[in-house]
């Protein structure tokens, strides 16, 4: 078989070109994203009940929800949040393989159920139930600086010409705006003017009901044989302050009328006046950009730039747009980044391989070889449906090391076939094939075996070790198909004989450099020999550097930091603002403006966005504020006072300064899809659903707690029981006996405070709301109530506060629950210097102090960080045993695999050390390395233990079979350990952008190949002679007929 390829070069070439021709087209059609999608389908459903308060819609819209909605089929959790401005949204995740679709309408499903169960406010508003990632693609700001466009018409400027256009790009889940300005019809009554009048809202709302409508009055003229037939049209519902101004309110009598203007103020308003936004010190309109499960990040963020460049042609004098945030920022600068890490990588590699093979033809075949099998896996990516994402290509870095070790493998193999006299390189080849083809194979299934567990990992950890554990097995696959076709081929064409070689050396720089390398080298080898007969004579030794490497493994695991991805510079920052419970919009406006003004000129930073009224964190309440802080790019902040944690330490500084306003900025978490903040999320739950108060109290007992704490930088909940409220009682007999009713005393306290929907009209092409309300001055205090009057049975008009009485109390803000028990959701962020992984220990212990009938739950990230640090132990074990057993296989004995196998906790121990040493974490892409590592230093071992077992059956006794197959081997295994050294270099000692994933995978690698290799070849040789020894006890001493190597050699003579 091996003969075919080496004899037909063409076919073999002809196989690799195939392989890239595929490769290159997969390479086309992949999608390229940052990481894979690992965001758990979330589906959320929003309801509104216009003025009701938090606590009345948690009860009358939320739990008859809930209880429906809960154990739909494949979810993990549901969160809701009930707040005091009307509004109800439930938040359904579910496991990361559900259909998003299906997990859709099945909770739609479920919500149908509930609408016997809801006020009849909230089924005239709807609820609706909609598919969300709930974290942002980019953000998106349009500001005037003309003074004759103010915000209202900025966002319906673009709700009318710009929203819809970006809607329709390709992937985009939703546009969400943060504030609600759009165009009203607001009706400003003068309660003191409607009372002279005998008047109240209802009255209003009624002569608009009844003037403004639409009416089908039919056509003239129809089934009569008339000539034409004429439609009615009547002008319908009003749509100009003009129209609506001679709304007729009453007659008066003697031909007077009483009209709306006279009572009321009309201008075409906006709907909401909560809440504003400033971008680089202009009035701005901020909003997110929200893609849908399994869409092509890359792509949508370049059609959306297209489309604001066709956009911004026509946008008003004055209005310009800024993208504060903007995920592919990041992912192009650090795809760049590995790519170049690639190259940088591969020209590495190409220098260890021509030091040690000193010609330049033997370097031009791995050379050849690798790029095939790198190219070959892109094709295989896009079968599975992969992407290129940061795993990948880390895949693709580390699968250069370990692709250029079967071609050097071969390589080596032949050239000391024809250092040992062999003339023909066809020959030399076809001998060392039959060596060295069963190496190669093991090799391949044991690198592939080790990442075989990984693909069983489940969740979105899983997702994360699968694509890059697949990526790795390709590349492999591919290499060792190569390794057992073209690199044989091309070493039969490329290499010279023996005899050539030796009339070939020109005496040069390069040869005297060449010729010493050699000879310290040949040195390097006898003082090998002369070191393994050392160990052998003190075994000893091999056992307690062996138990000093498992001690160590036990010590480091234990106190090394653990996470789960670690946190990069994103080049973004966001800031949450939180004033004292109760707090004005306008106050929340003036702090942003404060701090805006200290924030813009900091160095390092391009440009920021503040929005009142919004948080990322607690959602919409007039206290809150939130900011986006874009930094200069990359390459120009390499100095590390630029860093974004010397940036944000600088932010905290400014925020101390105002001492008023409770101020956090955080960078965006490390995995898309897992909330806006970084940080531990957790839930804290009452179980025995007590009071509200009960629950801040503990809340806040808790939050003190987790703050003393070294490992918390700072913990934090929005959930406060303090805001100023009033307390309405009802004076009922009273008011039954001048018939005023209830209903009527409600009617007119909503049409002047609260604000009455009364109708809707058209223009513009779109719909808008009429709003009834008393103007703000007229109802700023309570004071403002004995204004107020409603009608009695008599007709006479009577002040509202016979009726009223109001108390002030304190209640929350707004409410949330967790898989139905009432909650609060409490962020913990990582102190400088300390892990997500401590964090949650920390949270953990401090959750052992809460009483009884209070508990937490983690949610988000932290969720999958906590489920998936018990999956990985499991996988390293099954690493290790899927090794073993094809090692048994292909050595037919159970006893020398612990020979490749005891050599590993050297290795082991040299990455958790590096990786203490160098302050690093425990988290995914460390496992990741080490788990490839076992792969590789397992590869070192099976090189020397296939080679002394050949040496064994040829008759040379344990000893010297040992001895001679690691001096045989040391050159390659040499060669490709600092192959793959040299090439993660580049990761290393990476800085700049995606630079703490970079270190993370480089540094563990690296430093566990260097120590496991260096100890390991030492440690090898005496292990196999133990157990060849103990294994030969059993079955005695193996042979093998010499013939079969002599037949095949006689029969190429032939």
């Amino acid at each position: 078989m091996l003969k075919t390829f080496i004899d037909r070069p063409v076919l073999s070439t002809v196989i690799s070109i195939i392989i890239v021709i595929l490769g290159i087209l997969g390479l086309t059609n992949l999608p390229v994203t940052q990481y894979p999608d690992i965001a758990p389908p979330t589906i959320q459903v929003n309801a509104t009940y216009p003025g009701a308060n938090a606590e009345t819609i948690l009860e009358s819209v939320i739990i008859p929800l809930e209880e429906q909605i809960n154990g739909v089929e494949g979810m993990t959790y549901l969160t809701s949040t009930a707040t005091n401005n009307g509004t109800a949204s439930i938040s359904v995740f579910f496991d990361q393989d559900v259909d998003p679709d299906i997990a859709a309408v099945n909770v739609q499903n479920r919500v149908a159920r509930a609408n016997s169960l809801l006020p009849q406010a909230v089924i005239q508003t709807g609820v609706t139930t909609s598919k969300q990632q709930t974290s942002a693609l980019m953000f998106l700001s349009f500001y005037s600086t003309n003074p004759d466009y103010d915000d209202t018409f900025l966002q319906n400027y673009l709700k009318i010409n710009v929203i819809p256009e970006l809607q329709r790009v390709n992937g985009v889940g939703d546009v969400s705006v943060f504030g609600g300005k759009d165009y009203s019809m607001r009706i400003w009554l003068n309660p003191q003017k409607l009372a002279a009048y005998s008047l109240m809202p209802s009255d209003v709302v009624a002569a608009l009901k009844e003037q403004s409508l639409e009416a089908a009055a039919g056509a003239l003229g129809e089934n009569n044989g008339e000539a034409f037939s004429y439609t009615i049209k009547y002008p319908g519902r009003y749509k100009t302050e003009q129209q609506y101004s001679d709304i007729v309110i009453k007659a008066l009598g003697n031909g007077e009328f009483l009209r709306l203007s006279d009572v009321a103020e009309i201008e075409l308003g906006a709907q909401s006046y909560a809440g504003g936004s400033v971008t680089n010190g202009n009035p701005a309109v901020n909003m997110g950009i929200f893609q849908t499960k399994g869409s092509n990040a890359q792509e949508i963020i370049d059609a959306i730039k297209e489309e604001l460049k066709n956009v911004e042609r026509d946008l008003p004098e004055g209005i310009t747009y800024y993208i504060p945030y903007d995920t592919n920022n990041f992912l192009n600068a650090s795809i760049e980044k590995v790519v170049s890490t690639l190259v940088e990588a591969f020209l590495l590699v190409f220098l260890v391989v021509f030091i040690f093979l000193q010609d330049f033809r033997s370097t031009l075949i791995p050379a050849i070889a690798v790029p095939v099998s790198i190219i070959g896996t892109f094709f295989f990516l896009n079968l599975f449906g992969y992407s290129i994402n940061l795993l990948t290509l880390f895949a693709l870095v580390l699968a250069i090391g370990i692709v250029v070790d079967d071609a050097i493998v071969v390589v080596e193999a032949v050239h000391s076939k024809i250092d040992e006299g062999e003339k023909s390189p066809k020959k030399a080849s076809l001998k060392a094939m039959h060596e060295i083809s069963g190496a190669i194979v093991s090799i391949t299934l044991v690198m592939s075996a080790v990442f075989i567990p990984v693909t069983f990992i489940k969740g979105p950890t899983g997702v994360f070790y699968e694509q890059f554990g697949v990526t790795l097995i390709v590349a492999i696959i591919i290499s060792a198909v190569n390794a057992l076709t073209l690199t044989p081929a091309l070493s039969a064409l490329f290499l010279k004989g023996h005899d050539e070689k030796q009339n070939s050396n020109k005496p040069g720089f390069i040869q005297k450099f060449f010729n010493g390398f050699n000879r310290g080298f040949k040195a390097t080898v006898n003082r090998y020999g002369r070191s393994v007969h050392f160990l052998y004579r003190h075994k000893w030794i091999t056992g307690i550097i062996l138990l000093l490497a498992v001690l160590g493994i036990w010590w480091s695991s234990a106190t090394l930091k653990t996470g789960f991805v670690p946190d990069e510079d994103r080049g973004i920052i966001f800031m949450n603002v939180e004033l004292p419970a109760g707090s004005s919009i306008d106050r929340t406006h003036e702090v942003n403006q404060i701090l805006y003004s200290k924030i813009k000129n900091l160095p390092g930073v391009q440009g920021a966005s503040v929005i009142d009224g919004r948080s990322l964190i607690s959602g919409a309440g007039s206290n809150y504020g939130l900011g986006f802080i874009r930094l200069d790019d990359w390459k120009d902040r390499e100095d590390e006072s630029l860093s974004v944690q010397a940036i944000t330490g600088q932010l905290f500084g400014i925020a101390a300064q105002i001492p008023e306003a409770q101020i956090i900025f955080f960078s965006p978490p490390s995995i898309p899809g897992f909330g806006n903040s970084a940080g531990a999320e957790v839930n804290l739950l009452d179980r025995s659903g007590g009071s509200f108060t009960d629950l801040d109290q503990t809340n806040q007992e808790f939050i003190a707690k987790l703050s003393q704490r070294p490992e918390i930088q700072y913990a934090q909940s929005s959930f406060n029981t303090r805001y100023p409220q009033y307390e309405m009682t009802l004076n009922v007999p009273l008011a039954k006996e001048v018939g005023v009713s209830v209903q009527t005393i409600f009617n007119t306290l909503q049409g002047y405070i609260g604000s009455i929907f009364a109708a809707d009209f058209s223009r513009f092409g779109k719909q808008y709301r009429v709003y009834v309300q008393a103007l703000p001055e007229d109802r700023a205090s309570e004071s403002d109530l004995n204004n107020i009057y409603v009608r009695t049975a008599s007709g006479e008009m009577t002040p509202i506060t016979q009726f009223v009485t109001l108390k002030r109390v304190y209640g929350p803000q707004s409410v949330t629950r967790f898989n139905l028990f009432n909650s609060t959701k409490v962020t913990a962020a990582p102190a400088p210097g300390y892990s997500s992984g401590d964090v949650i220990a920390a949270v953990e212990d401090v959750s052992q102090t809460l009483p009884s009938n209070f508990d937490i739950a983690y949610s988000g990230l932290t969720l999958e960080e906590k489920s998936a640090g018990n999956q990985t132990t499991m996988i390293f074990i099954l690493s290790l045993v899927f090794v073993y057993f094809l090692l048994a296989a292909q050595y037919e004995s159970y006893l020398l695999p612990f020979s490749v196998l005891f050599s590993l906790p050297v290795g082991v121990f040299g990455a958790y050390i590096t990786t203490q040493i160098t302050g690093l974490q425990n988290n995914i892409y460390f496992q990741i390395a080490l788990i490839m590592l076992i792969g590789l230093l397992a590869k070192n071992a099976i090189l020397i233990v296939e080679f002394a077992l050949q040496r064994r059956k040829h008759g040379e006794s344990i000893l010297d079979a040992a001895i001679d197959g690691a001096e045989a081997r040391l050159r390659p295994i040499l060669m490709t350990s600092f192959a793959f050294i040299l090439g993660l270099m580049p990761l290393v000692l990476s800085n700049g952008v995606g630079a703490a994933g970079n270190r993370s995978i480089g540094t563990g690698a690296v430093g566990g190949l260097l120590i496991g290799t260096i100890i390991g070849v030492f440690v090898i040789p005496i292990l196999f002679i133990l157990f060849q020894w103990l294994q030969e006890k059993i079955t005695g001493a193996p042979t093998e007929k010499l013939e079969t190597i002599e037949e095949n050699t006689s029969h190429e003579k032939e």
